[in-house]
């Protein structure tokens, strides 16, 4: 059936909206006269980013459930019961044929009062650690889509398909533009590369214990690129401005990740879900080092299911001080060890994922 009108619901943060404009590109593809709202929560990263790719977004009051009783529980329920009043009023003018969820606050809301009219839902897990939002929509909805395996811990077994998570198209040829990638950074073909990541924003734990190891990176023998992120970047231009080895390269921010995938040998990161599909899309050595501050220690268990695998290595972030730089340049010259990580996280990698989830869509409307 021809995709005429759907609602995508999802945000929060770079790692759910990426997957929702990825599937909206993907319906429009192959419906050029599709009809796509988005539905996200006012005040987040969606609001901007939404309509800068070129689609109408419509903001709901809803926020997160606070974590401690007081003021913002009462905020909480007021925002919550407006939200719900809205998103049965966009569903009501809009009248989508199908509703799709990918995380974020505004999900629950748009999906409830979707799946309250009849209309097909679907809901796109990315974690390997299912959120409450998704867990209690996982009851109403007709299709789940995820990316890791045991997933009948948190959803019914039957509504489950193994999709994996959307990744950025270009770096499926990642591969192909070694050359290009070389010349982009200054490289020679026989540099080895540690890339540091920790999002566009930053990570600070992660920048911090690398500040503290210039000396030891400039006595490596290594290549490290570092993305520092925007709120990071001048501070530590300013700190590194006479004492800057010669082999560590200072990023705000890396465009082309491409790229920067193709060169590195080891790469050391947070453990978001969307990060973890791309390293076992290009297939690089993994140090993770799991974020402490997101909902349910999601990350962590992000990580550990690369690791009990033998597909990536994991530090703590409290226990990355004197340890981060160490082991992935011990790493990077172990190469029997980076053969082994590379080949299991590989065999993890899902590219066709969002082919996949906007044929399970297609499915759920016949």
């Amino acid at each position: 059936m021809k995709i005429e009108r759907v609602i995508i619901s999802g945000g929060g943060t770079g790692g759910h909206i990426f997957p929702a404009l990825a599937i909206a590109n993907e319906i429009g593809k192959r419906n050029p006269d599709a009809k796509i709202l988005f539905v996200g929560a006012l005040g987040r990263m969606e609001m901007e980013k939404v309509p800068a790719a070129g689609y109408q977004i419509i903001g709901l009051p809803v926020m997160g459930f606070p974590r401690k009783p007081g003021l913002k529980m009462f905020t909480f329920f007021v925002r919550l019961i407006k939200s719900a009043s809205m998103a049965r009023k966009i569903v009501k003018d809009f009248k989508p044929q199908v509703a799709i969820g990918v995380g974020g606050y505004a999900s629950g809301p748009l999906l409830r009062a979707a799946s309250a009219k009849g209309i097909p839902t679907l809901i796109q897990e990315q974690n390997s650690y299912a959120g409450i939002t998704n867990k209690l929509l996982s009851k109403k909805v007709n299709t789940i889509c995820v990316a890791y395996d045991r997933m009948e811990r948190y959803f019914p077994s039957d509504k489950i398909t193994i999709t994996g998570n959307p990744v950025r198209e270009n770096l499926l040829r990642s591969k192909s533009n070694k050359k290009e990638a070389l010349e982009f950074f200054g490289l020679t073909e026989n540099d080895k590369v540690i890339l540091v990541v920790g999002g566009s924003l930053g990570a600070r734990s992660i920048n911090n214990t690398v500040l503290n190891s210039v000396k030891e990176i400039g006595e490596s023998g290594v290549q490290v690129i570092w993305q520092t992120g925007a709120i990071y970047y001048n501070r530590i231009q300013k700190e590194l401005e006479e004492a800057r080895p010669e082999n560590l390269q200072i990023h705000q921010f890396i465009s082309r990740m491409d790229l920067a995938y193709s060169v590195a040998g080891v790469v050391i990161s947070r453990a978001g879900a969307g990060t973890i599909s791309e390293l076992c899309l290009v297939g690089k050595p993994s140090v993770l080092v799991p974020s402490p501050n997101v909902a349910e220690d999601h990350q962590t268990k992000n990580a550990m299911a690369l690791v009990e695998k033998d597909a990536a290595l994991m530090i703590k972030d409290d226990e990355i001080k004197g340890r981060l730089i160490r082991e992935a340049v011990q790493l990077i010259n172990d190469e029997k060890k980076c053969k082994v990580l590379s080949e299991k996280i590989q065999k993890l990698a899902k590219p066709d994922a969002t082919n996949d989830i906007v044929d399970e869509v297609e499915k759920i409307l016949h």
